[in-house]
């Protein structure tokens, strides 16, 4: 008669072995590594530009606001009654800016017009994307329309992502923040 422990020894040894094969081809251990090494770089690269496009958004919201508090310093007269030239009217609006922002690379536009009808505004930026300086600080007098623009380029940094933000050169996005009104009778 085989001897008992010999052959639950010899059961126990080939069932293992059959496991141990069975177990070596189901391990999946390095199958997440590999998942994501092949996701990673794609899901990184959208979640940049998520991150660049709500920047570029925030910043565009935080300078026409900027831009709106800074014109009704001219539509009221304040400006003009105390006699701000274009340096202490944008020392005013970079006063309104948060740390965001960059002051000396802030561009401002204020011009006067007749009527509404008679607005005519140059481009802010070149045929190749630069900006054409071209700017003046008309506040206006009395009853004047006035459109009054904050320029001001933002470096876009996932711009090889492909993902619409440079419209300008050097890889930047040309924000403008712009409000038209007519001065009040001050």
């Amino acid at each position: 008669m085989p001897d008992p422990k010999a052959l639950i020894s010899n059961c126990q040894t080939q069932f293992a072995s059959r496991v141990g094969r069975l177990h070596l081809w189901r391990d999946r251990s390095g199958a997440t590594a590999v998942e994501f090494a092949l996701i990673a770089a794609p899901f990184l690269a959208v979640l940049m530009a998520i991150i660049e496009s709500a920047v570029v958004l925030l910043a565009g919201q935080v300078l026409q606001t900027a831009a709106t508090n800074a014109a009704r310093q001219i539509m009221t007269g304040q400006a003009q009654t105390a006699a701000w030239g274009a340096t202490q009217f944008k020392t005013f609006v970079c006063n309104g800016l948060t740390a965001m922002f960059a002051c000396n690379k802030l561009n401002i536009d204020v011009r006067a017009f007749s009527s509404f009808t008679s607005v005519t505004l140059p481009p802010v930026t070149n045929a190749d994307g630069t900006l054409t300086n071209s700017y003046v600080y008309q506040p206006g007098q009395p009853g004047d329309v006035i459109v009054v623009r904050l320029i001001y380029q933002w470096p876009i940094l996932a711009s090889g992502l492909g993902i619409g933000l440079v419209n300008s050169a050097k890889n930047s996005n040309t924000l403008i923040a712009s409000a038209a009104f007519r001065n009040e009778p001050y």
